[in-house]
């Protein structure tokens, strides 16, 4: 009878904690909402243009959630293209993240897709698209998600959301950039052209970058006729009190702007990275990368108003945000980056910069590429075998615990982010970040280093890792329950800010053990950062640059855990996200002018190109050629094709039609050198260069010689039958974008000006 009574009362408890446990999982509270994505007419600089909106507005609404939640979120697509939504920095299944042809089914026009996934965590997150270059136009907006029990004393909040402005087309601004213009730099003042580097006393730097095969110095690509917080350019917030003290959470949601951050009144207090809580530490002054986000606790002040500066990184525009009321207390100006002084340390400190954005063997394992080249070491598969593995998982992932308390805290070292004065940032790095907590894994786990050189090309605006473009590579095998850790080698001139979807990883630095966790990483240039992870996620994830240009450039890779893909994704090929950065664009120019007529036109992708030339000279010159190239890596392309020029001197009387084939190459010092034969055995050579020597003024220039030893008409061997030696030079004035004034002396045509026209 005792047992039996015992036994009763232990299934009584078991139905009953059942019963409280169903309960609890029945009661678990879902946040609903609804984001309608369209085309609308916008207007941020006094121009009616075409944008996407969320609801309305971009940015899109901020989504407010509270840890333990489930939400689900219904994206209606009602514009005519396919559109997408990644929830970024979010821990989610991987079928949630949105990531079209990745993870998720692209959301087709006229659809509704339904995201369904808990909320695990709190913090500051944000959402965008993540098809083509969606973003860019328009499509993203915040999330706020609150904890479980709130940890931070203040009185009210806000989000200020960052961002930047175009009224060109993405795809036009994508265009721009691959046909190396110069525009964007003229447009904002920030081009270095030769006049000034003399002036400067920097020739000796120039010919050094020359030298590596580079224009200068970079800091950022495109002109921005607008920076925006909340959608304004000046963003005003009086209703709030003096005394009160706001959390502003600030997120850098633009497509290719960093910004310097500084702060009017009292020093506010930082407390908050990437959504992550940190011990808090005050800070005037502070550099956000595209995609993080940092919390700042500040006091409105007694009498005024509090200025919020968000400069960009390349001082070309700042926007603004006013706390308060009354007079402004003015925040802190920054001054502007110097980059002809930025290209002398450079030279000085004899870097070697710009790696190959594609070279000739692509697909090579990641983890061994470049290692010698670099003078880098790497070490692989270290640790002990799997079957020893002992770990300790409340340092092995990003601690649950630690987020139901609001995530692993880090708190922030009080020395200052240095500015060197000359935009390099040299002095930039995540030291000042420090998490009060071990993050650390046991040293019993297994560790897989990999080697991650960040590489590019400005001139044809290809971005791609240890050399490999996204299209032309395989997945990064990422192995489960081991460390990855990954060290990210910036071998370019632009800064990189590095995400990994699905993941919080270490960002190693001088804190050891209690180095911070992040999901964004900002690389500067000629400089590496080392992150880790645990591997405990099903899927494949994707990692790339958040410079929204450089990521469509090929600046990505997907990170597999090697296990099976999604069935309900078996309709949407992973190939077509692969191929996002090999598209074919177009563009070209005309030349009318009062001693001759031109044009040129090049459609190009990764690997191929054609190239269209036609130049006509009122005297009766003529020369067209049609050619296909492939590169090969990116100094030296292979070429065939069709050339059409006039037999005799002023005269169209005679036409002469031959096949020619040849090499391309970038030289250093970026002359473009053309070897070539035709099917007459004729052999040619030509260099042709063009300097920025004015703001806004380019002298071109050009010579080309051809041999003729008639061979084909059977006439001695190494006895030359005729020559032929051709060259011009000229200057180009830009006007605007698309329009230039041209003067130029053509050996076949004579002397003459006129304009030139892009597109």
């Amino acid at each position: 009878m005792k047992y039996k009574l015992i036994i009763t009362l232990f299934l009584n408890l078991v139905f009953l904690n059942y019963s409280y446990s169903q309960e609890k999982e029945e009661e678990k509270p879902i946040r609903e909402y609804t984001l309608t994505i369209e085309k609308q007419t916008v207007n941020f600089t006094g121009k009616d243009v075409m944008g996407m909106t969320v609801n309305g507005s971009i940015p899109g609404p901020t989504l407010a959630f509270t840890e333990g939640e489930q939400a689900v979120i219904h994206v209606i697509n009602k514009m005519d293209v396919e559109t997408s939504v990644h929830w970024h920095g979010l821990l989610l299944p991987n079928f949630q993240d949105g990531v079209p042809y990745l993870t998720t089914p692209p959301i087709q026009p006229g659809t509704t897709f339904t995201y369904n996934f808990p909320i695990k965590q709190s913090g500051t997150y944000w959402y965008h698209s993540h098809t083509m270059l969606q973003e860019q136009s328009g499509v993203f907006g915040s999330i706020v998600i609150q904890p479980k029990k709130k940890t931070l004393d203040y009185d009210k909040e806000l989000v200020l959301m960052l961002s930047d402005w175009t009224n060109e087309k993405p795809k036009e601004v994508m265009r721009t950039l691959k046909r190396g213009s110069e525009w964007y730099g003229i447009k904002k003042g920030t081009s270095t052209p030769l006049n000034q580097v003399i002036g400067r006393g920097a020739f000796g730097a120039q010919l050094d970058f020359w030298r590596q095969r580079m224009e200068g110095a970079d800091i950022a690509d495109i002109y921005y006729p607008a920076f925006l917080i909340n959608g304004k350019q000046v963003a005003e917030y009086p209703d709030f009190k003096p005394g009160e003290k706001v959390r502003l959470r600030i997120i850098d949601g633009s497509s290719s702007t960093q910004f310097w951050m500084t702060f009017g009144g009292e020093t506010p207090l930082l407390v908050s990275a990437d959504g992550l809580d940190v011990a808090p530490v005050k800070r005037k002054k502070t550099f956000i990368a595209i995609a993080e986000a940092y919390d700042f606790i500040v006091t409105i002040p007694e009498r005024g108003k509090l200025e919020f500066r968000a400069m960009a990184q390349d001082g070309s525009g700042t926007a603004f945000a006013y706390l308060g009321s009354g007079e402004t207390l003015p925040a802190p100006i920054i001054e502007k980056p110097d980059k002809i002084a930025m290209m002398q340390k450079m030279a000085k400190m004899k870097m070697k910069m710009g790696a190959h954005a594609i070279k000739f063997q692509p697909k090579k394992d990641e983890r061994f590429e470049m290692k010698e080249e670099y003078g880098m070491k790497m070490k692989h598969s270290m640790g002990m075998p799997s079957d020893s593995l002992k770990m300790d998982h409340s340092k092995m992932k990003m601690p649950m615990d630690s987020m139901k308390k609001q995530h692993s805290k880090m708190k922030m070292d009080a020395k200052p982010m240095q500015m060197d004065g000359m935009g390099m940032n040299s002095e930039y790095n995540y030291d000042y970040l420090k998490s009060p907590e071990k993050t650390s894994y046991s040293k019993e786990v297994p560790v897989t280093e990999i080697l991650l050189n960040l590489t590019g090309n400005m001139n044809r605006y290809i971005w791609s890792m240890n050399g490999v473009p996204l299209s032309e590579t395989d997945n990064i095998k990422i192995k489960g329950n081991e460390v990855t850790r990954i060290t990210l080698n910036n071998l370019t001139m632009m800064h990189h800010p590095m995400h990994l979807h699905g993941h919080f990883f270490r960002v190693i630095n001088e804190n050891g053990d209690y180095s911070p966790l992040k999901h964004t990483v900002n690389v500067p240039p000629m400089k590496q950062i080392t992150i880790e992870f645990y591997g405990d996620a099903y899927g494949d994830w994707f990692f790339h640059c958040h410079v929204l240009y450089h990521m469509m450039g090929g600046m990505a890779r997907v990170f597999s855990y090697d296990t099976p893909r999604d069935e309900r994704l078996k309709e949407y090929p992973i190939s077509k996200l692969m191929n996002e950065a090999n598209h074919f664009y177009s563009w070209g120019s005309v030349d009318v002018a009062s001693h001759m007529a031109g044009l040129n036109f090049t459609t190009s992708n990764l690997r191929n190109q054609f190239n269209v030339m036609a130049e006509y000279g009122w005297n009766q010159n003529l020369e067209a050629e049609v050619s296909y190239e492939r590169y090969l890596h990116d100094y030296l392309r292979v070429f065939g094709g069709i050339n059409v020029e006039n037999g005799m001197e002023d005269s169209l009387d005679e036409i002469e039609t031959t096949a020619i084939v040849g090499v391309r190459y970038l030289t250093p010092y970026l002359f473009n050198l053309d070897v070539r034969v035709d099917n007459k055995l004729r052999p040619q050579i030509g260099l042709e260069r063009d300097i920025m020597i004015f703001a806004r003024t380019i002298a071109f220039g050009m010579v080309e010689y051809q041999a003729d030893f008639g061979l084909v008409d059977k006439l001695p061997t190494g006895i030359i039958y005729g020559d032929d030696l051709t060259w011009k030079a000229g200057l180009r004035y830009f006007l605007s974008k698309n329009f230039s004034l041209m003067g130029s002396y053509d050996s076949r045509f004579g002397a003459g000006g006129g304009i030139t026209m892009r597109f």
